[in-house]
């Protein structure tokens, strides 16, 4: 088999990679359920914001809780299940994809990667997978967040010498995502009826200008809102157009003079 030359992402030097023959028995979904689903709601919210946010981008990916295929003995073992959030840029656009399988992506990696941790996992997601992600996948970013402590956030951006090294926050508590060129932090409030009643902190993208990046119906809602707000500007324009109207109409009559012969 002739190897194919894939560029490191990181240094841009070639590699010599050669395809493994893919297996014919990959399985996609672990059957396994989200912790909560507050846990289902924030990583929903987390890929449908990335999502907007890239629509630009034709080059790009972004899933969850599905499986990243990198090798043969993952794929036999079946002993890894996807990350909650990833995204890729400068891949292949519009293909239907029901994983990431590194060998059919010419060997791609996510650019960036975020889990949701719970009590059972979160061991995990800091020790184990956060050593795969910096020590195979070799991600650029990396999150991790506990939908139910607003102060779980945390972060690491790679460093090709060092590896892993965490992020400092800003003043808001943000942590910054190179590659995606936005901030993460925490938004307050309920969504998809989550919670039932009042509200609790969500893991968002923000803008570097700090305006968040909307969901599509948060997108829909804001231009109703502004077209909301233009027909009553218009309407306002009209009224006062009318009422000036009638008062040069009565000030022509106070001079002996009717307005409908003007």
């Amino acid at each position: 088999m002739v190897p194919e030359i894939v560029l490191d992402p990181q240094t841009e030097t070639e590699l010599n990679w050669e395809a493994p023959s893919p297996p014919t028995d990959l399985i996609f979904d672990d059957g396994e359920p989200l912790e909560s689903n507050r846990h289902r709601v924030a990583m929903n919210v987390l890929i449908r914001s990335a999502q907007q946010f890239l629509l630009p981008r034709l080059d790009s990916f972004v899933g969850g809780n599905m499986f990243v295929y990198y090798s043969r003995q993952q794929a036999m073992n079946r002993d890894f299940r996807g990350p909650d959030f990833f995204a890729v840029l400068g891949v292949e656009p519009d293909r239907e994809r029901q994983g990431w399988v590194i060998w059919e992506e010419s060997g791609r990696y996510p650019d960036v990667i975020i889990e949701l941790l719970s009590p059972t996992t979160a061991a995990v997601d800091r020790g184990t997978k956060k050593d795969l992600y910096e020590q195979v996948f070799r991600t650029p970013d990396y999150f991790v967040f506990d939908p139910f402590d607003p102060s779980s956030l945390a972060g690491w951006r790679l460093d090709l010498a060092q590896g892993y090294q965490p992020l400092t926050p800003s003043d808001r508590g943000w942590l910054w995502c190179e590659t995606l060129g936005l901030w993460l932090g925490i938004w307050e409030g309920a969504i998809d009826r989550e919670p039932i009643t009042g509200s609790c902190s969500w893991l968002r993208f923000y803008t570097p200008q700090g305006d968040l990046v909307l969901l599509p119906e948060e997108a829909a809602q804001q231009r109703a809102e502004q077209e909301k707000q233009r027909a009553e500007q218009e309407k306002q324009r009209a009224e006062q157009e009318k009422q000036r109207a009638e008062r040069l109409a009565a000030k022509l009559r106070e001079l002996g003079i009717d307005p409908s012969t003007l």
